[in-house]
């Protein structure tokens, strides 16, 4: 809900929508396992088989991009279309992000080790910080809590490992890319070789930073229902 709360009327107005919470986000399934991204994407087909959808466009956003690549890899008959959202095929490359999700490994450790109480008020510390004292802001501390720390900070280890590299090439299926133009954090160069990977992937270009699907759904919303119909469309016609 904390990325796609604006979108979901706009996108029900013109398809069924399914969204789930992941692995200790939100109400999401809670596991003594670490975090991983393709425990994730087996969730997401077995909640579309619980429910009796046997055909899907997978949409992700940020994290939800692997998942997604994910989804397409390991589950391809379910799997009908792919857009993908301010993400990536890799997310450590240059020094610095390699120094962050390095010291993300370590945290994410350290956090099994650390007493939960700790560990709430650390990061709701943090998060509070970043989403101010509006509305929004203690309605997105609330879906906070309802999550894992221990779990996000293992998700965003998770990211950094992951690539697709070796595979994104094989995607078969009709695929956007929305691009958020002004991101800080999957910088767009890196949003726009997604892209570039996969075979006959249209883009579809946002002036928008890295939560601007919250902050600025007036231009992400446009671009996202625009991707899905360009998706939907080609689907149609396979």
């Amino acid at each position: 809900d904390l990325n796609w709360f604006p979108e979901y009327a706009p996108l029900g107005e013109r398809w069924s929508v399914v969204a789930i919470d992941h692995r200790g986000h939100g109400r999401g399934i809670r596991s003594p396992d670490r975090f991983r991204l393709a425990d994730c994407a087996d969730d997401a087909a077995a909640a579309c088989a619980a429910l009796g959808v046997d055909r899907v466009i997978a949409v992700g956003y940020s994290m939800g991009g692997p998942i997604a690549q994910l989804l397409w890899h390991r589950h391809r008959a379910l799997v009908a279309g792919l857009v993908f959202c301010a993400t990536a095929r890799n997310f450590r490359g240059r020094t610095g992000e390699k120094l962050t999700f390095q010291a993300l490994d370590g945290l994410s450790v350290l956090a099994r080790g650390t007493p939960d109480s700790w560990r709430r008020r650390a990061a709701l510390r943090v998060l509070a910080g970043r989403t101010g004292e509006g509305r929004y802001g203690q309605w997105a501390l609330g879906e906070y809590r309802r999550g894992e720390p221990h779990t996000i900070i293992e998700a965003g280890a998770a990211i950094g490992r992951f690539s697709s590299h070796e595979w994104i090439h094989e995607i078969d299926v009709p695929t956007a890319v929305v691009v958020t133009e002004l991101d800080q954090v999957v910088p767009p160069h890196r949003q726009r070789k997604l892209a570039e990977a996969v075979p006959g992937a249209t883009v579809h270009p946002v002036q928008g930073d890295h939560v601007c699907c919250v902050q600025r759904p007036d231009r992400f919303v446009p671009a996202l229902v625009g991707a899905c119909a360009d998706v939907a469309a080609r689907t149609a016609g396979a």
